[in-house]
């Protein structure tokens, strides 16, 4: 008997054979850089002899700051394949071949990987295929007030630990306002006519001192005072759920209270509990996830807390004054506070904003 074996491939490609199945590994650097250049090709009709010369320097520009990134992303290099990938980077080329700003290619380069990442979801791709046309028209001052908008309605956290908290939200601003924030309205009309925001016609954006322990409220929650009756069900509750007791940890704006470290009641379903066990002759540790019964009863500690309003009022204002004390977060409750108008970031809005804070902070997590 005789099996019949052949293989096909494009140029670059890697086949493997295993009887009569074959597997595509796929496209390496040199062969989507080599794509790219196919892709650039395109744009000579559109120009000059002399503005060619310059978008072509604009256009390399562009190619060195995107295949570092994409390499880096795995599987992304794959979307070089994909005609729809290819239509969009020729439109990331031409407004890269378009702008002056250096900065532009890097936006550039993290839409399009953006793009590779939610490239299922069709609402995402219409966002990220409008950011790329108008990354060469969005002014400087307007980009970096989108930015820092889309970090404040999107960033939070994770940390139990009120100062920690702060001092994550400082260092993040940080990053991110690398300018003068805009003033007046300009800018946001400026923004709106390129489809990033939506501006309202009625109510004002919430102040920062309403804002943000509105998103944070277990750093001004009341919390159980000690020696209570109260704070001995919550012990009780701890103990018979074989939790330890530094779930519960001092408030540090309400001296003679304890609170659950959690920024916010719905973090503690990611609680995780750590144990040292004993491996050879040491101790490692080991993170358990909560049990079903153990996340209720620290819940139900959550429910335990005091309701005194004004004890609250004092935490807020307690919580204002630590935040005051951090030289990125004042900037920002000055500028927020200022904002003339209430707006809404659309899709393309979140896209660039988001695009722009990961070029500044590598560590940010993905856009959801």
């Amino acid at each position: 008997m005789v099996i019949k074996q052949s293989q096909t491939g494009g140029n670059e490609s890697t086949n493997l054979q295993a009887g009569t199945m074959v597997v595509n590994v796929g496209i390496d650097e040199r062969r989507a850089r080599e794509i790219y250049q196919e892709m650039s090709l395109q744009l000579r009709s559109e120009y000059s002899q002399e503005a060619f010369k310059i978008a072509s320097a604009r256009v390399e520009q562009f190619e060195n700051r995107l295949m570092p990134k994409m390499d880096e992303v795995n599987g992304a290099l794959e979307a070089f394949a994909d005609p729809a990938f290819q239509l969009l980077l020729v439109e990331a080329q031409k407004t890269a071949a378009s702008t002056e700003r250096s900065v532009d290619y890097d936006l550039l380069s993290e839409l399009l990987i953006h793009r590779f990442q939610k490239g299922d979801n069709r609402v995402m791709r219409a966002g990220i295929g409008r950011a790329v046309e108008v990354v060469d028209q969005i002014a400087d001052d307007a980009l970096l007030g989108l930015t820092v908008a889309h970090a404040v309605s999107s960033f939070l956290p994770v940390s139990g630990d009120i100062i920690q908290g702060l001092d994550v939200l400082d260092d993040l601003f940080g990053k991110i306002s690398y300018g003068k924030l805009p003033e007046g309205r300009d800018w946001l009309d400026h923004l709106d006519i390129l489809d990033a925001v939506r501006l309202g016609s009625f109510g004002e954006l919430k102040k920062m001192q309403q804002y943000y322990p509105e998103r944070l409220p277990g750093y001004v929650d009341v919390g159980i005072e000690k020696n209570s009756g109260d704070y001995g069900k919550a012990i009780d509750l701890l103990k018979n759920n074989n939790l330890p007791e530094g779930i519960l940890v001092d408030h540090v704006f309400n001296k003679g209270f304890v609170r659950v470290n959690v920024p916010k009641s719905e973090a503690i379903s990611s609680f995780q509990i750590q144990r040292q066990i004993p491996c050879d002759g040491g101790m490692i540790i080991q993170s358990t996830p909560l049990s079903e019964s153990q996340i209720s009863s620290i819940n139900s500690i959550y429910s335990l807390y005091s309701q005194d309003a004004n004890l609250k009022n004092n935490n807020i204002k307690v919580f204002i004054e630590e935040w005051d004390k951090r030289v990125n977060l004042k900037i920002l409750r000055g500028w927020w506070d200022s904002i003339p108008t209430v707006f809404q970031i659309t899709s393309v809005g979140k896209v660039l904003a988001h695009s722009n804070a990961q070029r500044c902070d590598k560590s940010l997590p993905p856009l959801n």
